[in-house]
């Protein structure tokens, strides 16, 4: 119908257009088969704007939203900041636009790019994209900030996971090895480099991680563990030496 949602509280007994029950019939039929309610209208909110995926990205979780928000109680002005597998670009065109800092979002598929590109021009965020593989394009001792919500979930897990993440959602943003660490093992020990003195690292982790992620960046400085609003350990965050 093409309306804000206030539209139908105001006006339920408006009945469907014959147009438009083809187009429900379509969407439900896309749901019953599991695919995703964002991957159907092509769109989910995160930190209060509109973002558009598609079966190339991870669909954004509210849980995410409290990595953008510890970078921003930590590093309120930040110089450089790096989003590593940034799939829709939410997190890179947030810290964008919430903090004016440069901003620089890569991603190892082509794909998710363009989807990430496209965000950051609808909500006119400065932020520079890159195709890369982690942290290996960058100086050492260059940047102020890496963010990253990396795969994590372990390839054993794959049953666990509801049909809607695991059939829909991208392999290679979802899965990382046999333990989940696989990212990790590669991500921290690049970040150490490329950071400055006092940079700050910030990484979303997955269900029962926090020990073992917290064990890879031994030796770096002001390490906490952020719990989500549900009470599990969610985002990881540590400086530079």
């Amino acid at each position: 119908m093409h309306c804000e949602r206030p539209y139908f509280y105001a006006h339920p007994e408006q009945p469907l257009s014959e147009v438009e029950w083809i187009h429900y019939g379509r969407y439900l039929h896309e749901r019953t088969k599991g695919k995703p309610t964002q991957y159907v209208i092509g769109r989910q909110e995160f930190y209060g704007r509109e973002f558009r995926v598609t079966p190339d990205v991870l669909i954004p979780r509210p849980e995410t939203e409290l990595l953008v928000e510890t970078v921003l109680k930590l590093r309120p002005r930040p110089g450089m900041i790096v989003d590593i597998g940034t799939g829709s670009g939410a997190i890179a065109v947030t810290l964008a636009l919430e903090t004016g800092a440069s901003v620089i979002a890569a991603d190892i598929s082509d794909a998710s790019l363009r989807v990430a590109t496209a965000n950051a021009t609808k909500l006119r965020a400065r932020v520079c994209f890159l195709q890369a593989d982690l942290l290996q394009p960058f100086d050492d001792n260059s940047l102020d900030v890496v963010v990253s919500n990396p795969p994590y979930v372990p390839l054993d897990d794959a049953s666990l996971l509801q049909r809607e993440v695991r059939d829909w959602e991208p392999h290679l943003a979802l899965f990382a090895g046999p333990s989940g660490l696989t990212i990790y093992q590669r991500l921290i020990p690049e970040a150490h480099r490329v950071l400055k003195p006092g940079g700050l690292l910030a990484v979303e982790i997955g269900f029962r991680q926090a020990d073992s992620v917290a064990a890879l960046a031994a030796g770096w400085k002001q390490l906490e563990i952020f719990p989500d609003l549900a009470g599990i350990p969610r985002v990881l965050v540590c400086e530079k030496p």
